[in-house]
């Protein structure tokens, strides 16, 4: 049986450390700057675990200012294979309704502030190359597969598929944007899983994320408009079942075999970074091409 140790971010009212068992606290750094807080260890059900809070544990970090870089790093650096986390949400569907869990399928990114790849190019960077990553499915499968029978198990109502628009906030949707997301095939709205699905794909890490929907954002004619004491509210309903989720979950994927998923996940990185050599390489076959073609009309 594959070794697993899985971290844990919370976010917005869900980085309770108390889901751990022998707790420690942590303070590391990384090559990209210190993550949102400490890091807190520990295990749930005999399996080691890492919880960090996405925003800080006081809530001051806004959604543009998270260090997902560091954050990601930190985790994979303490020897985190699998990264399970929480997303407040609002619903862009009728059928989604504030107090369900989604288990995340598919993103479109609208953020335009954020460092999303460790490969920045930059002199100080710590790996080489720009990486390319494919990104067809940005979430685990497998991991997902797992917290839907967790759900299930545990008769919570879910929803085994959801697209999110991640965008920038901190500010919610103008009622334009969020009819328009409608029309792209979102299922949901948030500010938080790009670039964090990005790094921990780039990282190896399976990735999986909890979204829970607070509100239906402002898309509808009729209801409360999304505020913050409506996310805040809705949230403190949400936990109890986001943490009994991680509670069964975590034990559930401890007790699979990983090997060859985390062998895979290893080999996407290496083969989507290009290097200067490789960029250098293929402009010298490109110019030989061109050089040569003339020659080859007389043959």
């Amino acid at each position: 049986m594959s070794s697993v140790k899985i971290g844990i971010i919370g976010g917005t009212g869900l980085d309770d450390p108390d889901i751990l068992a022998k707790r420690e606290e942590k303070k590391v750094t990384t090559p990209f700057g210190d993550p949102s807080d400490s890091l807190v260890t520990g295990e749930i059900s005999g399996t080691p675990c890492v919880l960090l809070a996405r925003h800080g544990r006081k809530h001051t970090i806004s959604p543009s200012n998270v260090n997902y870089r560091a954050n990601i790093w930190a985790l994979k650096e303490e020897g985190c294979t699998h990264v399970l986390v929480t997303t407040a949400c609002g619903s862009l569907r009728e059928e989604i309704k504030p107090g369900d869990l989604v288990i995340l399928d598919q993103f479109i990114d609208r953020t335009i502030k954020r460092e999303n790849s460790f490969y920045d190019g930059t002199t100080n960077c710590p790996v080489a190359g720009i990486c390319h990553l494919q990104m067809d499915l940005p979430f685990c499968e497998k991991t997902r597969q797992i917290l839907i029978s967790v759900c299930a198990e545990l008769g919570l109502s879910h929803h085994t598929k959801g697209t999110t628009i991640t965008i920038e906030g901190p500010r919610f949707s103008t009622k334009a944007e969020s009819l328009l997301f409608r029309q792209w095939g979102g299922h949901i709205v948030n500010m938080t899983t790009v670039p964090e699905a990005c790094l921990a794909k780039e990282a190896g890490l399976c990735y999986a994320s909890i979204a829970l929907p607070t509100d239906y954002d402002c898309w509808r004619d009729t209801g409360e408009p999304v505020n913050v004491a409506l996310v805040m509210k809705t949230l403190e309903e949400n936990g109890e079942k986001a943490k009994n989720l991680l509670l069964k979950a975590v034990p559930a994927i401890a007790k699979e075999e990983w090997t060859q998923t985390l062998k895979d996940n290893q080999v996407i990185e290496p083969h989507s970074i290009r290097t200067l050599i490789i960029v250098v390489l293929e402009a010298e076959i490109r110019i030989l091409a061109i050089v040569r073609k003339p020659q080859l009309a007389y043959l």
